[in-house]
């Protein structure tokens, strides 16, 4: 008769599986504990990385389309130092 998974101690995430048992004695607790740190400490670093990388891509992505504005405008006839004056006095 297996039993379903339960949250440990009211956290939410941390389940044990059937057959595991809760943490019982201080020991059992504090390894318990140790690990469910590791766990989130691995979850941030990648949580982490994955936003450094989408804020490199994003800038990358920002970077161009300055280029391509400079070209369009360029291929426009528009000086970008006007423009940007023009656009400046406008606000």
């Amino acid at each position: 008769d297996e039993q379903p998974s339960m949250p440990a101690a009211g956290v939410p995430g941390a389940e044990t599986t059937p057959g595991e048992q809760a943490p019982t004695t201080p020991q059992d607790l504090t390894e318990f504990v140790k690990n469910l740190l590791e766990q989130m400490q691995q979850r941030f670093e990648t949580m982490s990385e994955q936003i450094v990388g989408r804020i490199d891509e994003m800038g990358n992505r920002i970077d161009d389309l300055e280029k391509s504005i400079a070209e369009l405008m360029e291929q426009a006839g528009v000086d970008p130092v006007e423009a940007n004056a023009h656009a400046n006095t406008s606000a």
